[in-house]
């Protein structure tokens, strides 16, 4: 088959694949045969790339990331809707429609709580795809709608030009991991599914956006080339016929089957994907719209009925610390069970110690709890008048709850963490930092296989890489001989690394690859580094006072002690091979720019940094030489603009 002819049915057979998956919820191709084809359109793309189809679905993850958003103004304006908020003002709304047309019968819909775009498709072909902003001019988000499946990059029986709205969100189980993911690195959590989808489409790196695992809702056909309709039931069909995952709906004409719609909707929203925060009514006929007409602001053929957010209250039972895989300590309330928005709660996030001293909660008090964005239980204030005498302020432990290491908090937030270097609940973190690329690097120690040897007890810290026996390894694998002997062999050959790399593995907060290399050089082993004072350590370039008491604090754990010895007995190497004898750089700052060819920038930045020099990413007036290589670029037009020496790399290496 020629390859043009490949392309386009590989093409055609993914998106198919997809519309199954992602819209109608019945795959029917295993993921293996997908992952097979998609590589073998990669491939054949790659190879000609001129045959490569817009709509294929290797676009879907692509492109450079933006530096901002381009502004998009809307063909048809993307308006909202106004709000009603009880049973009566939703009735007057119908009563009114009913007035001017007693046949007339409505569209009953979830609300999506997300982020309104429209999607615009040419001859069939998804071209473009904006935010709502402010209904007439929006942002071009094109790149990160790609990323959502169930968005078709092409659609069957197209007219010529078609434009769709619908509900950009998140899936509630993708929230909720994602909060438990920024939960264990100590980052601030999303409020509400709505903010977590704005915020992800609003990602300038599109691949950034693609780890959302964002969904979509289409609700109307805003412009359609050529097609009429006469209500909205049958454009929602067309959109159903053209592959787009469609919101559902009911039409009803009596008014009190759509008030019993509305409320059906609320009791069952739980059971929802999506997180939902009212029901849009809409009049189904569009020439009744078009007669009804619309105000200033919003249309008259359309209301949104908005559901008040359940607050109970609750008593705190309890208060626990859960430790993160960053060392973060988390409070959460204990509270005796209640019924909240469709589910039992039986605790709520206390964020941390600000949280918790600003509302003054203490256990035995009875809290007013709802969830906020109807997710993420929350308390809201403290029934002062139901305290007991004995509930005493809350505060935070100053050591671990799991392995009993100081406590300090961040001096950057309002987060407390863990600094042993031992803690369990950091172990698969600690122990991924110290083996990686710029650490230890110690090649095949993948998380799935640190993870399997902390479950079997193998290890409980990084030193205790360096004791595995080959029984203890070859067990990970079904034959597992080879792959165990590869593993120890790359374990014993990091023992030579250089005290560089050993210092940033460690773990110390604030000091990184760069502060190693700086460490090692000034001090030449561990020992002396250990050893070394306050002033000593401040007295080395770029640590300043924060870090060198992290310095001072980590070395002086217990935990690390025993870490440090078990090291030192395997045989790792504790002395640096760079120590600075030729200072000939000393006070000097380089940047490195353009395409080298005589040498890469890690071997032009280690001699640098052995000749006592820094190097530096951007251009300033503290930078004394600026090597180029080819297609310098900005960074040698600034150094131009400010007079700063510009140097070949011919000369540079006459420099070295």
């Amino acid at each position: 088959m020629e390859p043009k002819e490949k392309i386009r049915l590989l093409t055609e057979q993914l998106n198919a694949a997809n519309y199954q998956y992602y819209v109608l919820d019945n795959p029917q191709m295993l993921d293996f045969e997908y992952d097979h084809l998609l590589r073998e359109l990669e491939e054949l793309e790659t190879a000609y790339p001129e045959l490569a189809l817009p709509e294929s679905p290797t676009q879907r993850v692509g492109g450079q990331a933006l530096s901002q958003f381009e502004k998009v103004t809307h063909q048809v304006p993307l308006m909202s809707l106004q709000d009603v908020f009880s049973e009566e003002e939703l009735e007057d709304f119908l009563n009114r429609v009913k007035l001017s047309y007693p046949s007339a019968a409505f569209s009953v819909e979830p609300k999506i709580d997300g982020l309104s775009v429209a999607l615009e498709y040419e001859n069939g072909i998804f071209v473009r795809g904006a935010t709502r902003g402010d209904g007439l001019v929006g942002e071009d988000v094109t790149s990160n709608l790609k990323t959502i499946h169930s968005i078709p990059m092409a659609i069957p029986n197209a007219p010529s030009r078609l434009i769709v709205r619908g509900e950009v969100f998140m899936p509630k189980r993708v929230f909720h991991a994602l909060n438990e993911e920024r939960e264990s690195l100590g980052q601030a959590l999303f409020a509400n599914p709505r903010n977590a989808a704005a915020g992800s489409l609003r990602q300038l790196d599109p691949k950034l956006a693609a780890q959302r695992k964002l969904d979509i809702l289409i609700f109307n056909v805003q412009f359609a080339e050529g097609v009429t309709f006469e209500s909205h039931e049958e454009s929602l069909n067309y959109l159903r016929e053209r592959h787009f995952k469609v919101i559902d709906n009911q039409i009803l004409s009596d008014p009190a089957e759509v008030i019993r719609r509305v409320f059906q909707i609320d009791e069952t929203r739980e059971a929802l994907s999506c997180d939902i925060d009212g029901a849009v009514i809409k009049v189904n006929s569009l020439s009744q719209r078009e007669a009804l007409g619309v105000t200033a602001k919003f249309p008259k053929w359309a209301v949104a009925y908005k559901y008040p957010p359940e607050i109970k209250q609750t008593v705190v039972e309890d208060i626990v610390i859960q430790v993160g895989r960053t060392g973060v300590l988390t409070p959460k309330a204990v509270v005796r069970p209640v019924r909240l928005a469709g589910t039992t709660v039986t605790n709520a996030t206390l964020h941390n110690q600000d949280f918790i001293s600003k509302l003054d909660i203490r256990i035995g008090d009875t809290v007013s709890i709802r969830k906020a964005g109807e997710i993420i239980p929350e308390i809201l204030e403290v029934d002062l008048s139901k305290r007991p005498k004995d509930a005493a302020a809350y505060f935070l432990p100053s050591t671990c709850p799991v392995c009993g290491a100081h406590v300090e908090r961040d001096p950057d937030g309002a987060f407390l963490r863990c600094t042993g270097p031992a803690c369990p609940a950091q172990l698969s973190r600690n122990i991924a930092h110290f083996v990686s690329r710029d650490a230890m690097d110690i090649d095949g120690l993948g998380s799935a296989i640190v993870d399997a040897l902390i479950e079997k007890g193998a290890i409980h810290t990084p030193a205790d890489l360096y004791y595995l026996t080959l029984d203890e390894v070859k067990v990970l694998w079904k034959n597992g001989t080879t792959a165990a002997k590869k593993l120890l062999k790359s374990i014993e050959e990091s023992k030579t690394r250089d005290l560089s790399r050993l210092i940033f593995a460690l773990g110390i907060r604030q000091v990184g690859s760069k502060a190693g290399k700086t460490l090692a050089a000034a001090f030449g082993n561990l020992d002396a580094l250990m050893d070394a004072s306050l002033e000593e350590l401040t007295n080395v370039d770029d640590v300043g006072q924060v870090t060198a008491q992290n310095i001072m604090d980590w070395f002086a754990e217990p935990q690390a002690k025993e870490m440090i010895e078990r090291l030192r007995n395997a045989g790792v190497n504790f002395d640096s091979q760079r120590q600075i004898t030729d200072t000939r750089f000393a006070g000097m700052t380089f940047v490195l720019t353009g395409a080298l060819t005589k040498f890469t920038r890690e071997e032009a930045t280690e001699k640098i940094e052995l000749f006592g020099g820094k190097v530096s990413g951007s251009v300033s007036k503290k930078t004394t030489y600026v090597v180029v290589g080819e297609n310098a670029g900005s960074k040698e037009r600034k150094a131009l603009e400010l007079g700063i020496p510009i140097l070949s790399e011919d000369d540079f290496l006459t420099m070295i």
